[in-house]
């Protein structure tokens, strides 16, 4: 039987497992309440609840549906947009800051055959992916010997000044928790990058909580010496495979993408 590649999704499975768990704890409990213990006004409450629970469980499946690889393909899509951000030639090293399960690494190793890929992740029993996952799905994919994975700190690269012609991330940045001004991890990843190198970034960019105004910061980047800086916010509401019912303050809000030349 043929290897499948597993990449995960925004919506893991663990958490929809627990979200069903939890409405039928609350259902367990309505019945007991009503049928043994005789407390109406309370079987009432538990039952909005054990309703609530379910209905949220079944937006979250359908959520996950949606962002799947192979199904609604949704995560997909939001690489694909990323990618074609990136005006680059595919020639020299690329970097993908905070790899996941590597989907947007191999994406780009198919995009730019001919580059360098180094894949950094901080990975950690918090998270839903490892090395070993990352590994394997390019294996699969037949993109191993194009890329290069290492544990690292998104706040902090492991790598000196203009180390890379080119670097990615898609939803990381807002993430690291090593570091307090997201805007710092944004100028982080752009220290790596060589001078004329290219990048593309999209990030929850539109939300000022985490990185505030942004036609301010694109004008500090230009100041600091990015030669060619542009800024694209709130993408949930632009780009036509990302559905409104997704669009919403817990799951995507405040899409954007920052790309350009160094």
């Amino acid at each position: 039987m043929k290897e499948k590649t597993n990449y995960g999704n925004w919506v893991p499975e663990k958490m929809l497992y627990l979200m069903f768990g939890l409405a039928a704890v609350f259902l367990v409990i309505t019945v007991a309440a009503k049928a043994v213990l005789h407390k109406p006004v309370i079987a009432i409450v538990l039952g909005a609840l054990c309703i609530l629970s379910l209905l949220y469980a079944v937006y979250m499946l359908i959520c996950h549906e949606i962002f799947a690889f192979g199904k609604g393909n949704m995560m997909a899509g939001v690489h694909e947009h990323l990618v074609d951000h990136l005006k680059w030639n595919g020639e020299g090293k690329l970097l993908d800051i905070g790899c996941g399960a590597a989907a947007l690494t191999v994406r780009c190793a198919k995009a730019f055959p001919e580059a360098r890929i180094t894949a950094v992740d901080y990975w950690g029993v918090e998270w839903s992916y490892a090395k070993e996952q990352c590994e394997r799905n390019a294996r699969i994919e037949g993109v191993a010997d194009q890329i290069t994975f290492w544990k690292g700190d998104a706040a902090k690269l492991d790598f000196p000044d203009g180390t890379f012609d080119a670097a990615v991330r898609n939803f990381v940045f807002h993430e690291v928790r090593s570091a307090k001004d997201k805007r710092d991890v944004v100028k982080e990843a752009l220290r790596v990058v060589k001078k004329g190198g290219v990048f593309s970034f999209q990030d929850m960019f539109s939300q000022k909580a985490l990185y505030g105004d942004m036609d301010e910061f694109v004008r500090i980047l230009k100041a600091e010496g990015i030669s060619e800086v542009h800024y694209i916010g709130n993408l949930e509401k632009k780009l036509g495979f990302i559905p409104g019912f997704v669009t919403t303050p817990w799951m995507i809000s405040g899409m954007g993408i920052l790309y350009g030349k160094k």
